[in-house]
């Protein structure tokens, strides 16, 4: 198929019929394959990281997309920066060394980390919010959809939990569909909020799952939620990580002091779903025209 009246060299165009998706589990650069600007997206940041010592469940990272049936958005140029948030860092203490989720981007979109569990420090706000620990002093659950946007991104997480004598519990973190469990005050960590399923790839995925709430030692941990959230633990060790590329919390951990880790959160992933369309290239430079018409393949 030739260019039928336009000034150029033959050039069949590129002809799309199936609409195309290209994951990032990493950061890069996002080119159009098309010359239509409005595509689909998924856009889920790092989960944050379980808090220590009977330590909340982390939040899941920030759930933004698009698909199905929701507003696109316009790639006004191409190629276009995209970033894939790292999930929060395990930490050892009670407070100042675990990490949030950080945020995930594509364009105008930003979705925002996965709060920080709490230890003996309060739970962080972010895409879904950090657990409450169940060490005394026990402080405020974090809180989702931090900062707002519409659709919600996430949800809060659970409040902590002790049976006033020997034994505390933390909360789980929020997930993207559901916030996370309170703790229970007699014998359980929290579990982690419910994360969200999406089709964008073709098939369904769910993402952005809050981490589970530690315990003390022998106690039922709290589950991680489902889309990557890290269990918790109970006593000494290390809890489970949230999954890497689905933004899931990670799990708080049990036993007060460095014999116990709490768990990291999931790194992040972007998806981009671009429609079917048609793309002929209708610039050339001087030296272009030149190589062409000598070459007999320009027309006019």
């Amino acid at each position: 198929m030739s260019n039928g009246g336009i000034i150029g060299p033959v050039n069949d165009p590129n002809v799309y019929t199936t609409s195309n998706v290209t994951s990032f589990t990493s950061s890069g650069t996002f080119t159009r394959r098309t010359n239509q600007a409005a595509i689909d997206f998924l856009v889920v940041a790092g989960g944050g990281a379980g808090g220590n010592s009977h330590g909340g469940g982390g939040g899941g990272g920030g759930f933004r997309t698009s698909f199905p049936g929701g507003t696109k958005i316009a790639i006004p140029s191409s190629p276009v920066p995209v970033t894939v948030g790292a999930g929060g860092t395990g930490g050892t203490t009670c407070v100042s060394t675990m990490t949030p989720g950080s945020p995930s981007i594509i364009g105008s979109i930003t979705a925002a980390g996965g709060g920080r569990g709490g230890g003996q420090g309060t739970a962080d706000n972010g895409g879904s919010g950090g657990g409450a620990a169940g060490c005394a002093p026990r402080t405020a659950i974090g809180l989702g959809n931090t900062p707002p946007v519409s659709p919600s991104q996430g949800n809060s997480g659970g409040t902590g939990g002790t049976d006033g004598v020997s034994f505390a519990q933390g909360g789980g973190g929020g997930g993207a569909g559901a916030v996370g469990n309170n703790a229970n005050n007699v014998n359980a960590g929290g579990p982690g909020g419910a994360g969200s399923a999406n089709s964008i790839t073709g098939s369904p995925v769910t993402y952005a799952g809050g981490g589970g709430g530690g315990v003390s030692t022998g106690q039922p941990v709290g589950t991680g939620g489902s889309g990557g959230g890290g269990a918790g633990k109970g006593g000494p060790g290390t809890a489970t990580a949230g999954t890497v590329n689905t933004g899931g919390g990670g799990g708080g951990s049990g036993a007060i002091g460095g014999a116990s880790i709490s768990g990291a959160g999931g790194s992040g992933i972007v998806v981009v779903l671009e429609p079917a369309g048609t793309f002929a290239s209708g610039v050339w430079s001087l030296q272009e025209q030149y190589n062409l018409k000598k070459n007999n393949q320009w027309t006019s």
